[in-house]
């Protein structure tokens, strides 16, 4: 019986995305996120359908600050603290997207830019997490640039 359910939930699950990635071809920006290695057709309807229509940001900084990966500043009179940490003001989803697409562009060297980069912090002593969530506000400045544009991306 349990199997059976699952076995249901599973078909329907498959129906679900064949109608997501049919709905996302009809955008244009869907081919253009494709273009970027690391972003699959889950990704890119989900970074399609958590950002909008990218003319509403004016900078990548306010699109950075719409994910919520921008870092938070403590300051009190002279006191600047040396440990920051992002806000998480924003998007949850798109987070755990952009999160999702560096850790799918670094494994097996799939985003070569990705990957310097992600070293380049890394060998400047950033912790992995770290060093992944500046790879995400990197990919999403590249994001807006390519989505304004409407280029593909190139490396």
């Amino acid at each position: 019986m349990y199997i059976q359910m699952l076995l249901q939930h599973r078909e329907f699950l498959n129906v679900l995305e064949q109608e997501i990635e049919q709905l996302a071809m009809h955008f244009e920006e869907y081919e253009i996120l494709r273009s970027i290695p690391g972003v699959g057709s889950k990704i890119a309807a989900t970074l399609i359908s958590e950002i909008g229509e990218v003319t509403q940001f004016s900078h990548p900084k306010k699109l950075v600050a719409y994910a919520g990966i921008d870092p938070r500043i403590y300051q009190s009179g002279k006191f600047t603290a040396s440990i920051n940490r992002i806000t998480k003001r924003g998007s949850t989803k798109l987070r755990q997207t952009l999160y999702t697409a560096v850790q799918c562009g670094l494994t097996n060297n799939r985003n070569a830019k990705l990957r310097e980069y992600y070293d380049k912090k890394r060998s400047e002593g950033k912790p992995h997490k770290v060093a992944i969530i500046a790879c995400a506000n990197k990919l999403l400045h590249w994001i807006y640039a390519i989505l304004k544009h409407k280029q593909k991306y190139t490396a």
